[in-house]
């Protein structure tokens, strides 16, 4: 299971990205990290908004609901989702993975 942490303002999560892959998917869960394959490069934010915009996608949410709280730069990362519980987004997951 994913490590999920309530938030005053909503919760948040680890996901591990793999830039430049293949196809555009939510790949499985590894050490209670969420992993993520992307199409675009790491280069000046553009698989941070892929990241964003996928899960928003996955999750029916709007895109602003979704912030990347730390990890910007880097392939770990933690996403925080605003306005959800951890037992929402743990039936929200559950569909997912």
């Amino acid at each position: 299971m994913i490590g999920l942490r309530e938030e005053a303002d909503g919760v948040s999560f680890e996901v591990r990205v793999q830039p430049r892959s293949s196809k555009t998917e939510i790949s499985g869960i590894q050490d209670g990290v969420l992993r993520v394959r992307l199409t675009s490069p790491p280069v000046d934010g553009a698989a941070n908004r892929q990241c964003i915009e996928l899960f928003s996608r996955k999750m029916k949410i709007p895109k602003r609901a979704i912030r990347i709280a730390s990890g910007a730069k880097a392939r770990r990362k933690r996403l925080k989702i605003l306005g959800l519980g951890v037992e929402e987004m743990k039936n929200i997951l559950n569909g997912l993975a």
